[in-house]
């Protein structure tokens, strides 16, 4: 059964928004009160967070689907939705994070580092907060939008600060259960390792992190055998360190052959060329490997390489192994550029930004996109003529209109309102009211300016008293 699993696929869904409501205040001797719908709630997003305790993405390999709570509606007495809760998903340290194409979305590393993956749906506004002075009594509530919906690949780029590279069975295993407290499986055939195994090393005061990669074969950067899946794990390390068999059973190879081609794999595989190498000449417990690897070591250290002859089982040379690469570490995070306080850089828009275009397609159809106009239209309850009014002043009002007559639209032209696969598309008719106009002034209530019922009764009443008595007044006795 797997247990460890470096890329995945995600499906994630942010929560929706909640619907606004639109209410009107009613109690004894006031049925009209005013507009009392509350707002909707906020869906929850979700975000990714680095968390050193987790080490392997298994669990989004057997749930991809993920979703956040959605914004709850608003109710009358402006009682606004609750707000839906955030779904925080831990990932390991190193986790990159791709969209569809393969672009580069975030890269976390650090404890808790965290990134929105998807935006929660913004809230519907309820008609309370819709209401203004020309909008007295609003009979409609905006509408709820819907969360960011988005399939993400997370690719784990393990983060240590030494990669033990080379053949299969060269003894990375041996080396770092011997160097660490780390245990990984060890066997007398190749591809014994067959996942990245993690140990942690302690060199006097210097404390740092090696990486076992499985065994790179001819062709790994091609994808052959298990290199170009792990090679990846190579990447954020600092040192390289080479182990070479010197006991080998295969008559071809030696420990210079095989160094060239783990060298050829990893310039193939690009952005390595400036990380130190250290070459580990292992196995000289052997007396065919001590000889071999006294015969080589001139060879290795005319190439600029500095040379270990060290025995994992035997436990010979690690001392001056580990602390050699201690070091190293030493003077890669001596290097690094010092970590600075974030800073917060606001890049406010121009005034007189639109923040929509307009476009004329091959079919005659004008389509606008932007943010404002794509969101109040997905907040539009379209079997509300009101609604539809209070959107057609919106769009007026940021110019979309004007954009239109600009572009060359006329009465009657098909105007489509977001991307392809998700827009509204209507006849376009210049400064159309949609049916609003029997409400009187667009977004007003006639029956504020109405008289109470009550007392419309008792003028009416008063009123025939008074057409009473003015005839009886004028009656003349015989």
């Amino acid at each position: 059964m797997t247990t460890f699993v470096d890329r995945v696929e995600l499906h994630v869904a942010a929560g929706n928004g909640g619907h606004g409501c639109a209410s009107v205040h009613r109690e004894k001797f006031k049925p009209l009160g005013g507009p009392d719908g509350g707002n909707g709630g906020h869906g929850g997003d979700v975000i990714l967070t680095v968390d050193q305790s987790v080490t392997t993405l298994l669990d989004y390999h057997h749930s991809p689907h993920r979703k956040a709570t959605a914004g709850k509606p608003g109710e009358g007495g402006n009682r606004s939705g609750k707000d839906g809760q955030d779904l925080v998903l831990p990932v390991p340290d190193g986790t990159v994070v791709l969209d569809k194409a393969g672009n580069v979305l975030a890269d976390l590393v650090g404890q808790g580092t965290s990134y929105v993956v998807a935006q929660g749906g913004r809230g519907g506004l309820g008609n309370a907060a819709l209401a203004s002075a020309r909008r007295k009594a609003p009979g409609f509530a905006l509408l709820g939008v819907p969360g960011d919906l988005r399939d993400i690949h997370l690719e784990l780029k393990t983060v240590a600060d030494v990669a033990l590279v080379g053949y299969p069975s060269a003894g990375k295993s041996s080396l770092i259960s011997v160097l660490s407290a780390a245990k990984p499986k060890i066997a007398d055939y190749p591809f014994t390792t067959l996942v990245p195994n993690l140990g942690v090393v302690t060199a006097g005061s210097t404390v740092y992190t090696v990486a076992d990669v499985p065994g790179l074969i001819p062709g790994a950067s091609q994808g052959k055998g298990l290199g170009l899946e792990f090679l990846r794990h190579v990447e954020r390390c600092s040192v390289l360190v080479h182990v070479l068999d010197t006991a080998t059973l295969e008559s071809e190879r030696d420990p210079i052959s095989d160094l060239d081609i783990i060298e050829a794999e990893l310039r193939e595989y690009g952005g390595l060329d400036n990380r130190p190498r250290i070459v580990v000449l292992n196995k000289i417990d052997v007396p065919d490997g001590k000889d071999l690897a006294e015969m080589v070591r001139p060879d290795l250290e005319a190439r600029g390489y500095r040379v270990f002859e060290v025995s994992a089982v035997a436990h010979m040379g690690l001392r001056e192994l580990s602390f050699a690469l201690a070091e190293l570490v030493g003077t890669a995070r001596a290097a690094r550029p010092k970590d600075e306080a974030t800073r917060i850089v606001i890049r406010p828009k121009a005034v007189d930004e639109a923040g929509f275009t307009v476009t004329r397609e091959e079919d005659g159809l004008f389509r606008v996109r932007g943010e404002k106009p794509e969101r109040w239209v997905r907040q539009t309850d379209f079997n509300n003529d009101e609604a539809v009014g209070y959107l057609s002043d919106r769009l007026n009002r940021l110019g979309v209109e004007d954009r239109l007559m600009k572009a060359g639209a006329r009465g009657g032209d098909g105007v489509a309102i977001g991307p392809e696969d998700n827009a509204v598309v209507f006849d376009w008719e210049p400064s159309v009211t949609a049916g609003a106009e029997m409400l009187g002034r667009r977004g007003e209530d006639h029956r504020f300016e109405a008289p109470r019922p009550a007392a419309q009764r008792r003028r009416d009443r008063d009123a025939e008293r008074d057409e009473a008595e003015r005839e009886f007044d004028g009656f003349e006795p015989f």
